[in-house]
């Protein structure tokens, strides 16, 4: 096992800044997630770690070691991709062996630690089976026992179930932490879907256009979002953003989220129902201010007392759940 350090990482594709002076500690046998929409850098990142692209300035360390000048074999570093990237024409045994078999470990040897982490992951009726007779949960997981019999210091992931239906996803997320509870091993993980980031972080590290915007506890991330890209990038529905001024006095844009948001039957903030979404288990009212801000207010499925579309409705925050923003930088601004 080995912690993971990025100091002042800088990565540039000719005069597009990829990532943009990002350090990040990661300490042994964290399970760290890089949050982030397309194109923020993440897997960059991620990608510098294992050593499949070079920082443009900064230096990665796995453990105390130096790692900027060393090829991605010399790292420890094992890396599951999105395509899972397995090889069609050998067996499931034969692609989690291969790791080892280039190492020239023993078929002795490699055929029991291949066994040992099919078993881990649930794979031994498939070891005999090719990739194409396996659904994509299964291949995921052959990607992983691949991973795991190279006995790494770090885990990089690179969105690895993207690929998978929703159903498929939330097992395969169940999974992945309790192997990570299992192994004890430092898991670097890269994704743009903010559940995940939620149920399976130790922390989270949120990045938006290369900059790294927030680092911390799934908790504190979604309590005290350092900006507004934070607050509406991490909880669904989204955190509401009001004008400064509209929700209260002041110069401040106000944050409060869906579920902390209440329809008065006068005050407050005047807004008109554009949309009611019945979603089973909860339901969201949006509401367009008179500026044309959309606002969306979260409801229990049992509610009987909903507006209309088009109807004229008051719009209260709850008072200690308003988050406060400087306008211009869209940073945090603690009034407490």
């Amino acid at each position: 096992m080995a912690s993971v350090t990025l100091a002042s990482i800088t990565k540039k594709f000719g005069d597009t800044i990829a990532v943009d002076n990002v350090s990040i500690d990661v300490a042994d046998g964290e399970f760290m997630v890089l949050l982030g929409p397309s194109g923020c850098g993440k897997s960059t990142l991620l990608r510098m770690i294992a050593g499949l692209e070079d920082p443009t300035s900064g230096d990665v360390f796995i453990g105390t070691h130096r790692v900027n000048d060393l090829l991605p074999k010399e790292r420890d570093v094992a890396m599951v991709f999105q395509s899972y990237a397995l090889y069609p024409h050998k067996t499931v045994q034969a692609n989690i062996e291969f790791p080892l078999k280039v190492r020239g470990v023993s078929a002795a040897d490699r055929a029991k630690q291949a066994k040992d982490a099919a078993e881990l992951l649930e794979l031994t009726d498939y070891l005999k089976r090719k990739p194409g007779q396996l659904s994509g949960g299964q291949r995921q997981r052959v990607a992983l026992a691949r991973a795991i019999v190279r006995q790494p210091a770090v885990f990089c992931m690179d969105e690895p179930l993207s690929n998978l239906d929703a159903k498929l996803r939330g097992e395969t997320r169940a999974e992945l932490v309790a192997l990570h509870q299992r192994l004890k091993t430092t898991f670097v993980y890269v994704t743009h879907d903010q559940v995940e980031a939620m149920t399976m972080g130790s922390r989270i590290a949120v990045m938006s256009k290369g900059v790294l915007q927030q680092i911390g506890t799934p908790q504190e991330v979604y309590a005290k979002p350092a900006t507004t890209f934070v607050a509406t990038f991490l909880g669904t529905p989204p955190m509401n953003i009001f004008p400064a001024g509209s929700l209260e006095p002041g110069t401040m844009l106000v944050g409060v989220r869906p579920e902390h948001l209440t329809i008065a039957a006068d005050g407050g903030v005047e807004a008109t129902v554009v949309l009611v979404e019945q979603l089973g288990h909860e339901i969201h009212v949006v509401c367009a201010l008179s500026n044309g801000t959309k606002v969306i207010v979260r409801r229990p499925a049992d509610d009987d007392n909903l507006p209309q579309d088009g109807n004229v409705v008051h719009l209260e925050a709850w008072a200690h759940r308003r988050h406060h923003f400087d306008p211009d930088t869209g940073i945090r601004v603690d009034t407490e």
